[in-house]
């Protein structure tokens, strides 16, 4: 009998135990850490106690956590901002952005290309979105083109006012949607068709939304100042403020030159009242598709024309002579900007055939094979319909780079999107290793190595300037109230590690990160959880998440 009350007694033990246990006053203390407030402020020596999915505290905090977190010799800093993402659609087939997650990156905003529906279905791709659950939180533009495309198809031409008009009305029902506005790729058909007037009439409905004007503009090479004169003379005729997307010097003849012109350009529009910025990833190549290589005329009249065009050999030599002659107005041609074939290397083809020679470039391929480098793209674009194949672009300078790092008005984008199946490339199908590396780059490269920037300024960049950028006025800094989105990293272990050769290699020294105040990362592995959110971008008649 006694035995029996023995191990009665003991089997109550833990639940009087639990019982006298107070409940914790936090559901996260992040204890001992060095705090980057994301303001640009010198690092200070502080807990971090989160609840509820906000910061409740920074300084010494008394009270005990759910979770624990010891961070001695570690720092602090809000959740990184990808200001330049291409997850859209993706996120509806694995919302876990593991890739995105182990950079430190805890928000992104996409949309160069738009949504992957039309802006009357935008509410309910949110709300498909939230339901299934997404480990980031996400907000998008609308692409200008899509209007387009909509009401007129994907050939050249200029649009009628009543057919303007109706691109209009899509660009409002996007914006009411919670849009955070409109962009451009106006390097690539059918956007390249788009006027600056077109541009303007556009702005002009996100600006009633108080919204932006993003660009990938039309010239990122040779004619880069010109372009950026573009985009701003949009944002001043439009009333919308305008995010020029990757800036980048991309002309190998203009390094050294073209970069400080921008600058200037932008600081004098700034100087006089205009609200224009830029993001930018820090590579010397950027990947785009083996498509950029034909002229823009051949896609005039659509896309099903221009492949037929791309398989007629007459048609080809014409493409040959030109891309061999530099830009045209309209074209702004690669190959030239990174100085020959020999700096193109395709990255993805889409097929076995060419597979053996990714990493390669068009230059060794075409003497491989015997064929003209220019007829080995259109051969590999072709082959791997209908994928997009693509390729590296190597144009920029790290000079350039670190010019435009300088600015205090730039951020950082890294111009790729999660991985739908961690550790493979991303959903674009494009081996970059901005995908995996960006982020930590900024602090191991240009912090760390170079000595480009300070940490404070690295994280300001990356944290509290995008979010006051973007109007997430209770994102992007470590303070009390504001959303629990939080980095916690090793400074001397950070690393980027992708590289050109191995492009999906995860990086080092993230070990925590805290999406509104639930662990996602935990000791560098997705914890499973998806406490992200969408984020709609505010307009007076919006429709209600």
């Amino acid at each position: 009998m006694k035995r029996k009350i023995f191990f009665g007694a003991a089997a109550m033990l833990p639940l009087l135990l639990a019982a006298n246990t107070p409940a914790p006053d936090y559901d996260i203390v992040i204890r001992g850490s060095r705090v980057l407030d994301g303001a640009g402020n010198p690092w200070v020596s502080a807990d971090v106690a989160v609840k509820d999915g906000r910061v409740v505290r920074v300084g010494q905090v008394a009270g005990r956590g759910a979770k624990e977190i010891d961070a001695t010799g570690r720092y602090v800093s809000p959740g990184f901002i990808d200001m330049m993402d291409q997850s859209g659609g993706v996120l509806l087939k694995n919302g876990a952005a593991e890739n995105k997650l182990r950079m430190g990156v805890t928000t992104v905003i996409a949309g160069e290309g738009g949504t992957p529906v039309p802006a009357a279905e935008i509410p309910s791709y949110f709300g498909r979105l939230e339901k299934q659950g997404i480990s980031i939180n996400f907000g998008s533009y609308y692409s200008a083109t899509q209007a387009r495309v909509k009401v007129m198809g994907d050939g050249a031409g200029s649009p009628t006012a009543a057919q303007l008009d109706e691109m209009g009305r899509e660009v409002k029902i996007a914006m009411q949607n919670g849009a955070f506005g409109i962009t451009s790729a106006l390097i690539y058909p059918p956007s390249s068709f788009q006027t600056t007037s077109d541009l303007v009439t556009l702005a002009k409905v996100a600006a009633q939304c108080d919204g932006f004007y993003a660009t990938h503009m039309r010239d990122e090479s040779e004619g880069l100042v010109q372009a950026i004169e573009e985009a701003i003379e949009i944002g001043e005729k439009g009333g919308v403020k305008v995010e020029i997307f990757h800036l980048k010097a991309a002309y190998a003849p203009g390094w050294g030159k073209l970069m400080p012109q921008a600058v200037a350009t932008i600081n004098a529009a700034r100087a006089r009242g205009v609200d224009v910025a830029a993001d930018m990833y820090p590579y010397t190549a950027g990947g785009t598709g083996l498509e950029i290589i034909a002229p823009s005329w051949v896609w005039a009249d659509g896309v099903e024309k221009g492949i037929e065009r791309l398989r007629d050999p007459k048609v080809r030599e014409r493409m040959k002579k030109e891309v061999a002659a530099g830009s045209m107005p309209g074209w702004s041609n690669l190959v030239h900007a990174s100085g020959g074939f020999g700096n193109v290397r395709l990255a993805n083809g889409f097929s076995e055939k060419y597979k053996p020679y990714h990493g390669k470039s068009l230059a060794e391929i075409g003497a491989a094979l015997n064929r003209d480098p220019a007829d080995v793209a259109w051969d590999i674009l072709l082959e791997g319909l209908p994928n997009r194949s693509v390729a590296l672009y190597f144009m920029m300078s790290e000079p350039d780079i670190e010019t435009a790092l300088k600015q205090p008005w730039t951020s950082i984008g890294s111009d790729a999107a999660a991985s739908e199946k961690f550790g493979e490339m991303d959903a674009l199908g494009l081996p970059h290793p901005r995908a995996y590396g960006t982020f930590p780059r900024i602090i191991a490269e240009y912090v760390k190595r170079r000595h480009v920037l300070s940490l404070e300024e690295a994280v300001r960049k990356m944290t509290g300037w995008p979010a006051q950028r973007m109007g997430l006025s209770d994102r992007g800094l470590i303070r009390d109230g504001m959303r629990a989105d939080i980095v916690v990293f090793d400074l001397d272990k950070l690393d980027d590690v992708a590289s050109w050769e191995k492009p999906t290699a995860s990086p080092t020294g993230i070990e925590t990160v805290i999406v509104n105040g639930v662990v996602t990362l935990a000791d560098g592995k997705h914890s499973g959880a998806r406490a992200g959110t969408v984020l709609r971008h505010g307009c007076a008649g919006a429709a209600k998440p």
